[in-house]
Parts: structure tokens; sequence; C-alpha cells
């Protein structure tokens, strides 16, 4: 069972019982008799599990991160925060929406549930939009037909691994953001399975060409030659979008990594 389900329902659980204790229960007992523990429970907790709920379901919502796909904007055990409504309203475990409000631009850090398995959150960076022509060929990037601009940076050394990697400063739509890229990598994606709307895209020895398709996105990793994105799965649907990611408020293990980040 997923959380926003298991939530729903402990919210519809402890409501009813502190509906029926408003409206009968109190007065059918006793004048200072003490509340079943039942009762005493659901109506002290109500009011916070739906307070946790409307701020989780519409405004924020806390995820932590568990790969280093996305090093090195993001590092193993940040905790982040996600806008659940700069993408639109929508509603709670069906995750329909109902009201637009914006849409994820090239360049956002984007929360989804992962296509193959919705059960899974995944966060990537938003490459490609709806109709766009997303070209990775030789580890460089280009997007309808103009090369991505980048910079090189001094290596990064990935405390996890113990390895350097090349460091890029990447600009996407005029915001840049930082990606690694591993010389001994393959530039080519290993063979995939197919997957929705898989005739899109062209493979080659050196990467990959793809038209995004209508209502879809096209999602990569900061950490390039460490990351399972829609090289390898295809697009992310409209439908699985979560939020926008904006916000580092823990790293246990780096307690200085509090902030905002690209």
């Amino acid at each position: 069972m997923s959380f926003p389900l298991f939530l729903l329902l402990l919210l519809v659980l402890t409501g009813v019982v502190w509906l029926l204790d408003v409206l009968w229960l109190r007065k059918l007992r006793v004048k200072e008799a003490k509340e079943p523990w039942w009762v005493e429970y659901s109506v002290s907790f109500f009011p916070v599990i739906l307070v946790v709920f409307l701020l989780r379901s519409f405004l924020f919502e806390p995820f932590k991160i568990p790969s280093g796909s996305m090093i090195p904007t993001l590092l193993i055990g940040d905790f982040i925060l996600v806008n659940k409504f700069t993408y639109g309203i929508r509603l709670p475990v069906i995750n329909k929406k109902i009201v637009d409000i914006n849409t994820p631009q090239r360049g956002d850090v984007m929360v989804f549930r992962y296509p193959e398995d919705p059960s899974l959150d995944y966060i990537k960076r938003v490459i490609g939009l709806p109709g766009d022509r997303i070209s990775y060929q030789n580890k460089r990037l280009s997007i309808n037909g103009q090369p991505v601009p980048v910079r090189q940076m001094d290596d990064y050394l990935s405390r996890e691994r113990m390895q350097f990697s090349r460091r890029f400063e990447e600009s996407l739509s005029g915001r840049a953001h930082e990606i690694l890229v591993e010389d001994d990598a393959p530039a080519g994606v290993p063979l995939v399975a197919s997957f929705p709307h898989s005739g899109n895209c062209i493979y080659n020895t050196t990467g990959l060409t793809c038209t995004v398709p209508p209502g879809h996105y096209f999602m990569m990793g900061d950490n390039r030659d460490n990351s399972s994105d829609s090289r390898v799965w295809g697009f992310v649907p409209d439908e699985n979008i979560v939020g926008k990611a904006f916000f580092i408020w823990l790293n246990m293990n780096e307690l200085g990594r509090f902030g905002s980040f690209r």
C-alpha cells in the first residue's frame, strides 16, 4: 500500500470517529466519563493527520535521494522538498490534475512516478518538452538541432566511489547546472526493451535521437553515465508528474547542504 493511500485511509478513519463523537457519542457518555481509548486517539490525531495530508497532497512533500543519478546537484542522503502545486493541482492518490497552473520547463528538477512502476518515485532533470527533438550523441546534448552550451569545470571527486569524473556546466533555457561525464563509459545506450512511443527514438553506437511525443517529457540525470533515465525506459507522461524539487533541507552526512539548488 502506498503511503498517500495509507494516509488517506487513516484520515478517513479518524475523521469518521471524530464526527461520530461530536454528533452522537458525547451525548451518550455519562457526564465526566472518560472517552474510550479509540475515541481519544482519533479525536487527538485527526487534526494533525488532516494538516499533514493537506500539506503533503497540495503544497510540499519531502523526499530522500536514494541514488547518485543526480550528482553533483543532489547527493545520496539529501532530504529535499518538492513543490506539489507548481505544475498544477492534482487529486491525491489518483494524481489526476484538476487545475492547470504551470508546465515543466527545460532544466527543472522534477519528481515523477516511474513509468514502468508507478509505485516508485524518481527524480531527474527535464531535458525535452513535448515536440522537442533530443539528440545525445558522443555525450553531447542537442535540442531541436541546437547544441546545448557547456563549459568545462574542475574534475569532480565522488566520495562514494573515490573516483574523478569530468564536470561541465550545462545551460538549459538560460539556466546553468552541473553535469558529470565519465570518459571510460560507452557513448551508446544499452539495448532496451520496448516502451510506449519507443518508435520515436533511434539508437546507434554513439547515442540516440528521440522526438518527445505530446503530453510527455524526456528526463535525464545530471550524472550522465550513471543514470537510468529516458534514454533507457522512455518518456514520462504528464499524469505521472509529482512536482518540482527546489530545496535541500537536510543531509545527515553533510549538514552544510541546506538551501536551494539549481
